[in-house]
């Protein structure tokens, strides 16, 4: 079992039942899934980047990513529908637990002059969605085999009803979350 759902179980549980007064273990909020994405505009002229991104991103995630497509065509940016403009990830379960501890711990200390995310990106039903600029943050990117620095874009999917649910959950959990 992995060292934060482990503690998840133990620990964070019983504070949220304190905390919210919940009367069942299930009306506690979880963690569903955390999804990945990466959107690169500039695949349109060169669609070596895409293949760069995704395996940068299989990298992170430890999971093959899926190559995301223009649903629609914008003729001022030159993007026909169906072209491929993106990659992303969902990770579940153990993989899910992995990422976000990997995040919390390792990753966004390292990110220059880092001094807490934003507690206003939540979306109204508890869920979280978080933009970096470098995805050089994680250890297994290797620096010399960057050909251009990427941003990425990380949702992390609750089962709580309230932002307020939520960001008590994933500050429990070890989000570092501004005073």
């Amino acid at each position: 079992m992995s060292q934060l759902k482990e503690f998840y179980e133990k620990e964070a549980v019983p504070k949220l039942i304190k905390a919210f007064d919940y009367k069942n273990i299930m009306q506690v909020p979880r963690l569903e899934k955390v999804v990945l994405n990466m959107g690169l505009g500039e695949a349109i002229q060169n669609i070596k980047l895409l293949d760069a991104a995704a395996e940068e991103l299989k990298i992170i995630a430890g999971q093959k990513p899926v190559i995301t497509r223009a649903k629609k065509s914008i003729a001022a940016f030159k993007l026909r529908e169906g072209m491929p403009i993106g990659c992303m990830v969902t990770l579940r379960r153990k993989k899910m637990y992995d990422f976000f501890y990997k995040l919390v711990n390792i990753a966004l200390p390292r990110v220059r002059d880092f001094r807490g995310i934003s507690a206003k990106a939540f979306d109204g039903r508890g869920n979280y969605s978080l933009g970096i600029k470098e995805h050089m943050i994680f250890p297994e990117i290797d620096f010399d085999k960057i050909d251009r620095i990427k941003g990425l874009n990380i949702s992390v999917v609750t089962s709580a009803k309230t932002d307020e649910e939520g960001k008590e959950l994933l500050r429990i959990l070890g989000m570092p979350f501004r005073n």
